[in-house]
């Protein structure tokens, strides 16, 4: 079967700000964001991609506008079932506030029985989203062969329950996983399991560096691994820090 790219957006501006997105509209690409996004053309460049695949969210569509632009040949496809978790009533809201909810210590350690007001529980998030990654991976395989290779934009608690069920991880596991912005994971499908060939790859290991104390608020954010937290990143819980996001 085919082999999967899954490229987490670049920074954005809610990261940096802290907020958890969600499907929060004008959502962009700040300037880390649009860097990294120019970067990734050349870190693809060798890799002959058949199709690609994205989230409708603006930071997802301006992550892939460079690579396009590289390569004008290259078929793009909307999927809605890769866009964001939704976390109704909790977007755009600040992490440093949601971290005092009774409902997050339920995200951060019980993931699989957790469902945001308003919005949907991340066990239909994960179920969304790997039908969606099943339904390209055969429709990739028969239209151009089973050693093709195509791409997906999501986010980060998208990617995280991809690799959980490629892993054959529960759900409620998926919290010890971790993708950056702009990262590369990538995984290989066969008829008898799926294999996983990269994890958060960014090629920069400055992150793996000691960080300096966080300010409160940041710090607060940091537990909460949402899409949109703190600017370093800390997307333990769910979705994935700005500096993972």
């Amino acid at each position: 079967m085919a082999t999967l790219i899954l490229v987490r957006h670049g920074r954005s501006t809610a990261n940096t700000a802290g907020l958890l997105a969600g499907w929060t509209p004008g959502v962009a690409l700040d300037e880390r964001g649009a860097g990294q996004a120019a970067a990734l053309p050349g870190r693809l460049a060798e890799v002959p991609i058949a199709a690609a695949v994205t989230s409708p969210l603006q930071r997802c569509r301006e992550t892939l506008a460079p690579l396009l632009a590289a390569r004008p040949g290259l078929a793009l496809h909307t999927d809605e079932r890769i866009g964001e978790c939704h976390y109704g009533d909790w977007s755009n809201r600040k992490l440093s506030e949601l971290s005092d909810e009774p409902l997050m210590k339920i995200v951060q350690q019980h993931p699989s029985a957790a469902a945001f007001p308003g919005g949907e529980s991340m066990r239909a998030m994960q179920a969304r989203a790997v039908d969606a990654v099943r339904e390209w991976n055969a429709r990739i395989e028969e239209e151009h062969g089973s050693d093709a290779v195509f791409l997906m934009c999501s986010h980060g608690d998208i990617i995280k329950s991809l690799v959980a069920d490629a892993l054959g991880m529960h759900l409620d596991l998926f919290q010890r996983i971790h993708v950056d912005p702009c990262s590369v994971t990538v995984v290989r499908y066969t008829p008898t399991r799926p294999f996983l060939l990269r994890l958060g790859d960014t090629g920069d290991f400055g992150s793996l560096a000691p960080r300096p104390a966080p300010a409160p608020d940041a710090a607060a954010a940091d537990t909460a691994t949402f899409e949109s937290a703190t600017e370093d990143g800390g997307n333990a819980v769910v979705g994935g820090g700005a500096g993972a996001a």
